[in-house]
């Protein structure tokens, strides 16, 4: 089994291709990875204040994938790679805030 199936389910249909090649991994997911790094990459150079409006901000951030998806899983609407994409984009934005609130928080009331 390939490892990467454990992440992301691959279907062709639903991926980007270059060249004939498939990515590795479908088009909401590059959209999340590639939502992740760009915050990581802007949070390493202005600093953010980790607020709970921003955290309220993450969780706005996340429902446009959650409702392309639900929609498209329970067969009311067909998405595209494009929107598949841009809601991973925005989705992968909101998780990587409220994933960092999350866990400095944590840290915080742990030490």
């Amino acid at each position: 089994m390939n490892i990467l199936n454990l992440i992301c389910h691959r279907k062709p249909e639903r991926s980007f291709f270059i060249k004939g090649h498939q990515f590795p991994v479908c088009a909401r997911c590059t959209g999340f990875y590639t939502g992740l790094i760009a915050f990581l990459i802007y949070n390493r150079f202005y600093a953010i204040d980790y607020t709970l409006n921003l955290l309220i901000i993450s969780i706005f951030l996340l429902i446009p994938t959650s409702i392309d998806g639900f929609t498209q899983l329970l067969g009311y609407r067909e998405s595209n790679n494009t929107l598949r994409f841009f809601t991973g984009f925005i989705g992968g934005i909101g998780l990587i805030i409220f994933l960092e609130i999350i866990i400095k928080w944590c840290l915080n009331y742990i030490l």
